[in-house]
């Protein structure tokens, strides 16, 4: 969960900055038939920075990912599990790993 932080009013002075930066900003203009017949892919226009995008997208792969499972546990063996703390499922696969099954 992010954390939110408070931020200041904007002063009348910096309010104004902002407009002003605003308005001097060009207007944008449609792009032409000529423009746009001319126009790249954004990784043929960019192609270093699409790599990193590429890159650095989602978690990096693992050789063995840990596999989601659902698992009907009785209340009080759970309660022992968290009590045990916040990374109560690490522990959990600890004593599940070390089981001799």
């Amino acid at each position: 969960m992010t954390k939110r932080t408070k931020l200041r009013p904007l002063t009348d002075r910096e309010e104004a900055e902002i407009q002003k930066q605003i308005a001097a900003l060009p207007e944008d203009e449609d792009a032409t038939d000529e423009q746009v017949a001319q126009a790249k892919p954004f990784a043929e226009a960019f192609p270093a920075l699409m790599e990193s995008i590429r890159r650095a997208r989602g978690r990096p792969r693992v050789e063995s990912p840990k596999q989601a499972v659902t698992l009907r546990l009785a209340p009080g063996t759970l309660d022992k599990f968290k009590s045990a703390g916040k990374d109560w499922r690490s522990l959990m696969a600890k004593v599940l790993d070390k089981a001799k099954v």
